[in-house]
């Protein structure tokens, strides 16, 4: 096979094109790893307090997780921790009850402020009333240090602190950010962090043998918080008092709605179109309502029932013959138009004439043109059918 030097001109300007495109791409782009976020699964996906456990463990701590206090049927030991993630109003009076009768035999237990409600209006509840707490709303933030090197501090009685313990400049990072935070009325806290014009974020109080340390909030223990160095150390700091001594209780729900709550305060955006659609839907076809039993119909005839009535009337009173007369007239008026011959006869040359046009027997043409007998039913009604059907035949 002969090769030509256009064809070999070709390949060559073809490789050319891709060494250069080749180039190009390796010039101006790399591989480069990336890193992508997968959603948590399993546990993760509910529990936000997983990452927590875990951590826990891993430092040797018994730890575990529920959903519910369940104080009944998983009660806690005397040395152990309980952390309530939720709000604390939820809980029952039976619970708050039982739970500062552990307190003070011993055990410590980790509450959350309540959330704002209405405004700066916010309810104490149980669990606050018995401990002599009032929540304010704050509007602020609270400093935590976080020292160059790696290492992590939060001193919970000052605001800030510009120097690590080696003299260096230590970075802040801020927490507890605006929601609620409480008063203490007439009770000395071993342990605090704020103050009493803006409200304390934190404090640890005595009751009994145990302690009820009170947070403003719990986000910085979540799954997604927790890894930040600021947080895990202000986690360890909290849970110190019961670290080896017992169990650590996280109850991340400690409170269910009922299904119809969780409908309609999450579920809204679905059901209040559907309501507005089924309402819609009912407007339009409101025209269809009314009585449950129909309206009488008004007294009316049709031009057939008038007919009909007309004929019972007669047959009635004895003018069966003016009916049969009333057929055989529009019987005649149809042959005169269609066979004027055969109308103009007389007898049996007009029954012939008639039978032999429809193709019926001269006996059944005769019988149908004489009049019937009186008060003879069967043979009135015999006779108009005939007329009828050699009207339709003619």
């Amino acid at each position: 096979m002969k090769v030509s030097g256009r064809n070999v001109v070709l390949v060559v300007l073809g490789l050319l094109v891709a060494a250069a495109a080749t180039a190009w791409w390796t010039y101006n782009y790399e591989y480069v790893e990336t890193e992508v976020t997968l959603r948590p699964r399993g546990e993760a996906s509910y529990n936000p307090l997983y990452a927590l456990k875990l951590a826990l463990q891993a430092d040797g701590v018994q730890a575990t997780s529920r959903q519910r206090l369940q104080l009944d049927d998983v009660p806690p030991g005397a040395q152990d921790t309980v952390l309530v993630l939720n709000d604390p109003r939820t809980l029952s009076v039976e619970d708050v009850n039982d739970l500062l009768d552990w307190v003070e035999d011993g055990g410590h237990l980790l509450v959350r402020t309540p959330p704002l409600e209405r405004g700066e209006a916010t309810r104490a509840g149980e669990l606050f009333e018995a401990l002599q707490l009032r929540p304010v709303a704050s509007f602020g933030c609270m400093r935590i240090a976080q020292p160059q090197g790696g290492r992590d501090r939060s001193d919970k009685g000052k605001h800030d602190h510009d120097r690590d313990d080696d003299g260096e400049p230590a970075e802040h990072a801020v927490a507890f950010c605006g929601g609620t935070r409480f008063r203490m009325l007439g009770v000395e806290p071993l342990q605090s962090w704020g103050d009493l014009d803006n409200g304390y974020a934190y404090a640890r109080l005595a009751h009994g043998m145990g302690t009820v340390d009170v947070v403003a909030d719990f986000n910085f223990l979540t799954n997604a918080s927790l890894e930040r160095p600021a947080s895990s150390t202000l986690a360890r700091q909290l849970l110190q008092p019961g670290w080896k001594r017992g169990t650590v209780h996280l109850v991340y729900a400690a409170y269910m709605p009922s299904l119809w709550r969780l409908l309609l305060e999450t579920a809204w955006m679905a059901w209040l179109p559907a309501l507005l659609a089924l309402a819609a839907w009912l407007w339009l076809r409101t025209q269809r309502f009314g009585p449950r039993l129909p309206s009488p119909e008004p007294a009316r005839r049709a031009l057939l029932e008038h007919v009909q009535a007309s004929g019972e009337h007669l047959w009635r009173y004895g003018r069966a013959s003016a009916l049969y007369a009333a057929v055989r007239e529009v019987f005649m008026a149809r042959l005169r138009r269609r066979d004027p011959l055969a109308a103009a006869l007389d007898g049996r040359a007009q029954a012939e004439a008639i039978a032999l046009r429809t193709g019926v027997t001269i006996a059944d043409v005769e019988h149908a043109l004489q009049t019937p007998r009186p008060n003879d039913g069967a043979d009135f009604r015999h006779r108009i059918a005939r007329l009828l059907q050699l009207r339709q035949q003619l």
